[in-house]
């Protein structure tokens, strides 16, 4: 099968990262509420939160490594295992540092999913499709978003905190374990690669000095970091503002629909501003916005601040996965893609803990500040891109070949 054929598998990768990434937004909230039932203090939940990516911190490279030169699809029953194991076992632990554990375990699982579902869609996608099938294979993620939240508000609630949001992670993990039913015939047989077909593997360094791919590391660990703390700390915010878990969700799941409706018109967009200008001015007016969050707007408010966040937000994640995919070395994509989970996870460890310190001394508010300067930065980094050429498709395609490498056929 070519590259730009047939696209019914990336339609039920779509349907699976749908339902794994739907159980991890109904777990992350109601690990939150779960901790703060426990009595976690808003430090304990940056902490928590912070957990759910260190585990993948350390593992992303050698899980890249292995997939440049083997099958991807392995990864995906075993992200959803983990995944599953960790929202069940979340709902079943009874102190914060178990909540922990098994909140790196479903950290794991979700990394494990997303480098071999993002590396079968660099490899089975011809360069002219990647922004458009990178933006709807993250529609999927977008879809968990929107309903997961939903659901997790609907089961959170009542006096019995404790219990209810057990209750929700226990409904997440089951909802992780719908995703096999899609997990079939999504990655082509291609002919196993000789080892010394396989050439020597690219440095790390390597790749992290190849121009554009820092930009879309760090434009990627912005965004992320935006949706990750949104996630984490809204429901704090809910409770410091009097706003019940169930209007949190819908808020959550409205950030979520605005993402899928960004997606869904991704395309247009790009013909008419290009790659660079559209991160540019997305990143800029999404930190404005994230700036918003600490305003004490009424409930109308964050709602219409949240959906126009999650269109800008929409964005960096498929666009970012374009320009690091471009940018590398072909030899060397899925660890290129794995060097930017890890920026992500980095990012999801030390932003939930500067957020946790800065919601300790300032206020639960003040970490969205914080994201708002960390997205203010990506919006510089993308306007520098777009001056130099290294967000656009044609350079970034010529430049993702090194001279040492043999050039690919692109037919």
């Amino acid at each position: 099968m070519r590259p730009g054929g047939n696209r019914g598998w990336l339609l039920r990768l779509v349907i699976a990262f749908s339902f794994a990434q739907g159980a991890v937004s109904m777990a992350r909230p109601a690990v939150s509420y779960r901790a703060l039932a426990l009595g976690a203090d808003e430090r304990a939940i940056g902490v928590i939160a912070g957990v759910y990516a260190l585990l993948p911190l350390f593992a992303a490279v050698p899980l890249g490594r292995r997939t440049d030169h083997g099958r991807c699809a392995p990864l995906l029953p075993v992200g959803v295992v983990l995944i599953a194991g960790g929202c069940a076992l979340s709902g079943t632990a009874n102190s914060l540092a178990a909540m922990a554990a098994w909140s790196g375990v479903m950290g794991l699982g979700h990394l494990s999913f997303v480098i071999g579902a993002q590396s079968i869609v660099a490899r089975q996608s011809a360069p002219q499709d990647q922004d458009r099938n990178f933006g709807h294979f993250t529609i999927g993620a977008s879809l968990g978003q929107l309903v997961g939240p939903i659901a997790a508000g609907a089961l959170i609630g009542g006096s019995d905190m404790a219990g209810t949001s057990a209750l929700a992670l226990l409904v997440a993990g089951a909802v992780a374990a719908v995703s096999f039913v899609s997990l079939w015939c999504i990655e082509h047989r291609d002919r196993p690669k000789s080892r010394t077909g396989r050439g020597d593997r690219v440095p790390v360094h390597r790749i992290l000095r190849t121009r554009g791919v820092p930009a879309g590391i760090f434009i990627s660990l912005a965004v992320l970091s935006a949706t990750d703390i949104l996630t984490a700390y809204l429901p704090v915010v809910g409770e410091h503002r009097g706003i019940a878990p169930s209007v949190i969700g819908l808020l959550l799941s409205l950030r979520a629909a605005a993402t899928i409706a960004c997606r869904l018109v991704m395309t247009p967009m790009l013909r008419l501003l290009g790659r660079a200008a559209l991160l540019t001015t997305t990143c800029l007016l999404g930190a404005l916005l994230c700036a918003g969050i600490a305003l004490p707007v009424p409930v109308w408010g964050l709602a219409v601040i949240l959906a126009l966040l999650g269109f800008c937000l929409g964005v960096g994640q498929p666009l970012s996965m374009t320009t690091v995919v471009q940018a590398a070395p072909d030899e060397a994509r899925s660890t290129a893609l794995a060097l930017r989970l890890t920026g992500n996870r980095l990012g999801q460890v030390a932003a939930p803990a500067a957020a946790g310190l800065v919601a300790g001394v300032a206020g639960v508010a003040a970490p969205f500040v914080m994201l708002g300067a960390l997205l203010l930065i990506a919006s510089g980094l993308g306007l520098r891109q777009g001056r130099t050429g290294a967000a656009e498709p044609e350079s970034t395609e010529r430049r993702g070949r090194t001279p040492s490498a043999p050039e690919p056929e692109r037919r």
